[in-house]
């Protein structure tokens, strides 16, 4: 073959690969830009802008963030209607996904005398069955409305304790509304009185769960008050109210103004209810206060429209009849004023003395009730002594009064009204004379001395002359009274410096000694505020390190297990075996190892607190440097301290 043949064939192909080459690239390039276009095309159609499209001949790449899963993968479908799935590749990403925040679980409970109802969002752990079951046995009968939803998330710390205490407080509450959330609690409702108020407050304070938030609103109607009564008292430049009664908070401004312009020292809050005799109270008691502080002194008592004024018996009565017209004068027609200039009044209070005759009755602080002194005759005596024992019990009455029948008439209702006075004191003494009353002692009833001044205006009459001086104590008051933590450890550690908790021999059961002192710590602990204590057990070293690890923890539940019996409420109590490993004495003697096997109540209190107090006595103990820096205390969990502590018997 010639050489020129060879070279005409030879380019013939290389021209025909070249036109093949750049047909293919051509293809390509077609099918690239029309793959891109279609899929730009359908993804923005579908609001997917944000993926960017990349094509590689056949392939086709997306890339980008989607804001969810979901949204990529129907990205990811939009493009695999375009274009064979084979030849897509995913490269988006997702953003990431934030923390999921627990739903807020919490349930509102309405009770009334229609049913009982529930609505709100519990975890699913919570049983919701025996919820249910529990309201519909204190229903009793009345109608149930479940309107729960649950969810599959883990309940919050504290949620079963509050939703616990919440359903218990339902209990005692027929007309209220408890919201539980979490660790807060709310209470509303509705108490018969003002007593029952307090009551209510100072039972839910005392059940609260240690470390969970309580609120209440508890409201009681507002009293009828029979009579409506106020007395104010101006006596050696001291002004003070022994009862206060207003209509209104109008009204109450008004009389409280009118007290502090005649010199009384601190607040007084006068009870508000019904039963006020005129609209013109407010306006009669501030010139009843204004008149007795020109006089100079003495007492001012309202009792419904009856006034009686009773001056100091050193008034001169040019100034006493002075005021008094003035008063008269000032007074709404619908009051009635009685006033009185007595003599000098001589309380000699044994029953006995050579002056006008008495009747005493004296209340110890341990609740023994004596009756002394003159009644009329034999029918009034067992009277008398009668109605004392139903007021104070049977056993409390010792009785040792004489018969005199020159008494002036009344006399048995001024005893008997005596009598009813003195139940309103702890401890006190009430003496009854033809013209005066005198009440003096200490209650535990804030109330106490309106009370007795109410009662003595209804009983004796509106003109009766006589003299209140009741003191308040608040560790008397059975709701305001609860012992403070602190103030109850301190009451354990009495107990137990002069009684200790024994057990017997080389058990965890109390012996009859233990026992009995067990029965008095549940009557400090049933009297204390919410404390958190923990009641730790401890042996001797005598034994395997196993043995006594194990005797002291059964001893140490052994008393908590006393007290759950006795009815205190043991949230904040814990107990702990510690063996032998903490000995306070030498285990080398009796003695020592006698020490060592000891029960020890300890309260726990925040360790800031704690390291704060530390931190002082080193500063007080300390010499003074100016440069020195302040402590800085950190907060570990908790610490222990205020300890009390009470052997048993051997190992």
């Amino acid at each position: 073959m010639r050489i020129s043949s060879i070279i005409l064939i030879l380019a013939a192909f290389l021209i025909a690969g070249a036109v093949s080459t750049f047909g293919a690239m051509r293809a390509a390039d077609f099918v690239e830009k029309r793959s891109l276009a279609d899929v730009t095309d359908a993804l923005v159609a579908n609001d997917h802008a944000w993926v960017a499209v990349h094509v590689d001949g056949l392939q086709v790449e997306l890339t980008g963030t989607a804001p969810d899963e979901a949204t990529r993968f129907r990205a990811l479908g939009v493009t695999n209607a375009i274009v064979d799935a084979e030849r897509v590749i995913d490269s988006m990403d997702v953003v990431d996904a934030a923390a999921i925040t627990p739903p807020k679980f919490s349930v509102e409970i309405l009770r009334n005398d229609t049913g009982v109802s529930l609505i709100g969002l519990i975890p699913a752990s919570t049983d919701r069955v025996e919820i249910i079951s529990s309201i519909e046995q204190l229903a009793n009968g009345t109608r149930v409305t479940d309107m729960l939803d649950a969810t599959d998330y883990p309940a919050p710390d504290g949620w079963d304790e509050a939703l616990r205490f919440g359903l218990n407080a339902l209990r005692t509450l027929p007309k209220s509304k408890i919201s539980i959330a979490g660790e807060r609690v709310a209470v509303t409702a509705i108490s018969g009185s003002i007593e029952e108020k307090r009551k209510i407050e100072a039972d839910l304070v005392r059940r609260a769960p240690q470390g969970m938030a309580l609120i209440t609103n508890i409201t009681a109607p507002r009293p009828v008050i029979t009579p409506f009564t106020l007395r104010f008292i101006i006596d050696s430049e001291v002004a003070r109210f022994d009862a206060c009664s207003a209509d209104t908070e109008k009204t109450h401004a008004t009389i409280i103004k009118a007290a502090l312009a005649a010199g009384l020292n601190g607040k007084t809050d006068c009870t508000i209810g019904l039963g006020v005799p005129t609209p013109s109270w407010g306006a009669a008691v501030a010139s009843g206060i204004a008149a007795l502080k020109d006089m100079g002194g003495g007492t001012i008592t309202y009792s419904d429209a009856d006034i009686t004024l009773v001056a100091l018996d050193t008034t001169p009565q040019s100034t006493f009849d002075r005021v008094v017209g003035e008063l008269e004068a000032a007074l709404p027609e619908v009051f009635s004023l009685h006033s009185v200039l007595p003599e000098p009044v001589k309380v000699d209070g044994t029953g006995e003395g050579a002056g006008p005759p008495e009747f005493v009755a004296t209340r110890s602080p341990e609740g023994q009730v004596q009756l002394r002194g003159r009644v009329t005759d034999a029918r009034t005596r067992n009277a008398v002594d009668s109605y004392a024992r139903a007021r104070f019990g049977s056993q409390a009455v010792y009785g040792a009064t004489r018969l005199d029948q020159e008494l002036p008439d009344g006399w048995p209702l001024r005893v008997l009204a005596g009598i009813e006075a003195l139940a309103e004191l702890s401890h006190g003494s009430v003496v009854v004379q033809e013209n005066f009353v005198d009440v003096r002692g200490v209650t535990g009833n804030p109330d106490a001395s309106a009370n007795i001044a109410r009662l003595l205006s209804e009983k004796l009459g509106a003109s009766e002359n006589y003299a209140i001086d009741v003191t308040y104590e608040k560790k008397l008051d059975p709701v305001a009274g609860l012992l403070k933590p602190a103030e109850c450890v301190d009451e354990i550690n009495a107990v137990l410096l002069d009684r200790k908790i024994s057990f017997a021999p080389g058990s965890a059961e109390l012996d009859t000694g233990g026992r009995a002192v067990v029965d008095r710590l549940a009557e400090i602990l049933n009297g204390c505020d919410k404390a958190k204590i923990e009641i730790a057990g401890h042996t001797d070293s005598q034994g395997r390190e196993e043995m006594n690890q194990s005797l002291s923890q059964s001893r140490a539940d052994a008393v908590l297990q006393g007290l759950i019996a006795r009815r205190v409420l043991t949230s904040g109590l814990t107990s702990v075996g510690y063996g032998e490993a903490t000995p306070i004495a030498d285990n080398d003697s009796e003695e020592g190892r006698e020490a060592n096997r000891r029960i020890e109540f300890t309260l726990i209190v925040p360790q800031k607190i704690e390291e704060e107090l530390t931190a002082l006595e080193q500063m007080e103990d300390a010499p003074v440097d100016a440069d020195a820096p302040s402590p800085d205390a950190t907060e570990p969990e908790t610490a222990q301290s205020e300890t009390g502590e009470a052997t048993d018997e051997q190992n």
